[in-house]
């Protein structure tokens, strides 16, 4: 075919034309979140170690409740951030408040995020607060703590974190790690490099997220100019790795234009909320984590997790339950779970559960409970998940058979109450068990009834996954839609 002519005109729009596309294809590659890498730890371990680091938090800080405006707005900003990131490298985030007036934030392995109340009321509008947010997510998502801990320690932080409660060393497994645990902080110690990549993350964050990546590193040029050298600790724990606006500047510079969210409502009622809170200094904190007065507080407050004892702290003294780990009854409305799910993702299985609950436990079985439910022998609502290989070759009715008496033997007073039932799942051929027992909640001095459901299935890699979903007897089928939604969540990997 031959080629048309066409006049020099003409041909310097053509050429306009068929270049206009090209550069705008160079600008519209919206910013990915890069891989990050592998740890010597494993997501499992690391998200274990992040509990019993949250653990040591609640001894020795107050907490505001999840049900606080302060907490619910931060939770809530935590989750917008998290929506962008892929599902199959985002983690369990958790997001709560502490009443500490110096400005600061710290994220532990595993997700759980925690947030001064000073920082929200030192943020100018939410993107800069967004920016705290995204920086902390990206240590995680990252896997920073994970990367500094030395591979030989990793089975032993593992199989001993309740020796890292700071009996008299003061330290324990988690300093050997690097984790500063004193009274005003509990924190990995980041390194620059760590910190630049924390800003690179966090801004692609911010970006996919609606908001401008920039209003991170003002956020942090701000405290260094009104503050200096001796700033808020969250400059200390924040080493600037360089200069922070211009690197960002730079990284952002070819990203497609964005209109940006702006401050929200939201925003301007949760600041105002936080400067009616009383906010505790560095002084105060530390005075109360020696006394045991956190502990006590939060958990009187219901915001302590399910895996704390109600026993000694690291650092100051609690209280024992005269009943030797009893408690006496709660109210449903104390351990209600949320319409609202967020997702756990284990070694060999993911779900869905109430984001109100909290989730605890160890390498061999995951506890998702109410914050409420901190008792110390048990748990009185809430979901056990485990693995049992000791089924070895047995059949499916046998394994579970076995595992059901194995339950029964280990918690006095309990029996299996009714058939054992075929239970399909997924396409996965299960079983289902009734127990019942007695219930680590007292009325009138006498333990509440208990009614247990085992479910049982077959693992991939031989053995079987289990779940015990547990209630006093009066509260189970208030509780049953929740559980029959986790379970048909529940995915087997």
């Amino acid at each position: 075919m031959r080629s048309p002519k066409f006049s020099a005109p003409t041909l310097a729009l053509l050429a306009l034309l068929l270049a206009q596309p090209f550069a705008l294809m160079a600008q519209s590659s919206s910013p990915q979140l890069p891989d990050p890498g592998t740890a010597s730890m494993n997501k499992q371990q690391q998200q274990q170690l992040g509990l019993q680091a949250t653990g040591e938090v609640y001894k020795q800080m107050p907490v505001l409740p999840d049900s606080s405006p302060e907490t619910r707005y931060i939770q809530e900003l935590g989750r917008k951030l998290q929506t962008v990131i892929p599902a199959d490298k985002s983690w369990p985030y958790q997001f709560h408040v502490i009443p500490a007036a110096d400005i600061n934030a710290f994220a532990l392995p595993g997700g759980p995020i925690f947030v001064n109340l000073g920082t929200i009321q030192a943020a100018d509008n939410e993107a800069e607060l967004a920016g705290v947010l995204a920086h902390e997510m990206s240590h995680v998502y990252m896997q920073h703590s994970a990367k500094q801990a030395p591979k030989a320690s990793v089975a032993q932080i593992i199989a001993g974190l309740a020796g890292a409660v700071l009996p008299q060393s003061g330290i324990g497994n988690l300093g050997r790690m690097g984790i500063q645990i004193g009274a005003g902080s509990l924190l990995m110690k980041y390194s620059r490099k760590d910190e630049a990549q924390a800003d690179s993350v966090g801004a692609v964050i911010m970006y996919r997220a609606g908001y401008n990546p920039k209003s991170m590193s003002d956020f942090f040029l701000k405290l260094e100019q009104k503050y200096g050298n001796g700033g808020p600790q969250f400059l200390s724990d924040h080493p600037n790795p360089g200069n922070r606006q211009a690197s960002i500047q730079k990284q952002i510079q070819s990203w497609p234009p964005k209109n940006y969210a702006g401050s929200s409502g939201t925003f301007a009622r949760a600041k105002q909320d936080a400067s009616r809170l009383k906010a505790y200094s560095a002084q105060e904190i530390a005075a109360g984590a020696k006394s045991g007065t956190w502990a006590e507080q939060n958990r009187k407050n219901g915001v302590m997790p399910a895996n704390i004892s109600s026993g000694q702290s690291g650092t100051g003294s609690g209280t024992e339950n005269a009943t030797g780990g009893n408690a006496e009854d709660v109210s449903f409305r104390q351990v209600k779970p949320s319409g609202n799910f967020t997702q756990l993702k284990g070694e060999n299985f993911s779900l869905a559960y109430p984001d109100n609950w909290k989730v605890a436990g160890d390498q061999n079985t995951t506890i998702i409970a109410p914050p409420a439910d901190a008792i110390q022998n048990g748990i009185a609502y809430g979901i056990l998940i485990g693995n049992d290989a000791s089924g070895g070759s047995s059949s499916l009715d046998e394994a579970t058979k076995k595992l059901a008496e194995g339950l029964v033997q280990q918690n006095p007073g309990m029996r299996v109450s009714g058939e054992m039932k075929p239970l399909e799942h997924k396409g996965t051929q299960g079983r289902s068990v009734e127990l019942m027992g007695n219930s680590p909640l007292q009325l009138n001095g006498q333990p509440l009834p208990e009614r247990d459901w085992l479910v049982a299935l077959p693992r991939a890699q031989g053995g079987l996954l289990y779940l015990v979903f547990v209630s006093p007897a009066r509260d189970f089928n208030q509780l049953n839609p929740t559980y029959q939604k986790v379970l048909e969540s529940l995915e087997l990997r």
